[in-house]
């Protein structure tokens, strides 16, 4: 069982690594799944993450996990959603990060904290940005499998990295590569659609 009072730095950062990843995706999810795990002994919170077993805390993170399962399926009002929850998703799993780090120096903490605060704007963009290559998609199917893949990823990252921290790590990591790749690629397709765009205009003008 994860003790994160002795757990050494590298396995602490890739734990916190995988439930950042996790708030990028869905933070309800994320926050509710951490203090199940902890209500009923399965996890016990660092004391700067204990608020999350309090029930009011459990209790909330589950009704707006409820609400965000089903606003997070409607196309077109999941980008809404996900836009707005740029303000949410980053700064909580930033708190998460610092919470689980009290018991080292202020300048890690704070380091953790930026570094969760990155990891979720990561998540959060390539969610975003999948979504809205599917959401023009006329059927419904393909974003309601995109979502509920989603959560599943959010709440078995969570209980993976409080398990195996370092598999769950590879998982996230691997998903921002791929996301930054798939970024990198959108934007260059963007640059050279211009490009031809401009070419084809100064021909005509000439």
């Amino acid at each position: 069982m994860l003790n994160w009072l002795q757990i050494p730095l590298p396995e602490l950062f890739a734990v916190l690594a995988a439930i950042a990843f996790a708030a990028g995706l869905n933070v309800y999810a994320t926050v509710a799944s951490l203090g199940l795990l902890g209500r009923f002994g399965h996890l016990p919170l660092p004391p700067g993450l204990m608020l999350l077993e309090s029930w009011p805390v459990i209790a909330a993170s589950v009704v707006l996990f409820v609400i965000e399962f089903f606003a997070d399926k409607i196309p077109a009002f999941d980008l809404v959603w996900s836009a707005l929850h740029t303000f949410v998703r980053v700064p909580v799993a930033a708190l998460l990060a610092y919470g689980a780090t009290r018991q080292l120096t202020p300048a890690q903490q704070l380091l953790a904290a930026f570094l969760g605060a990155l990891i979720a704007l990561a998540a959060h963009g390539g969610k975003t940005a999948l979504r809205a290559a599917v959401t023009p998609s006329p059927e419904p199917f393909s974003n309601i499998s995109l979502s509920l893949s989603e959560d599943a990823l959010a709440v078995g990252l969570t209980w993976l990295a409080t398990r195996h921290p370092y598999a769950a790590a590879s998982i996230a990591l691997t998903l921002l590569v791929i996301i930054m790749l798939l970024a990198r690629l959108v934007v260059n397709a963007l640059r050279a659609l211009f490009r031809g765009a401009e070419k084809e205009l100064a021909g005509r003008s000439t």
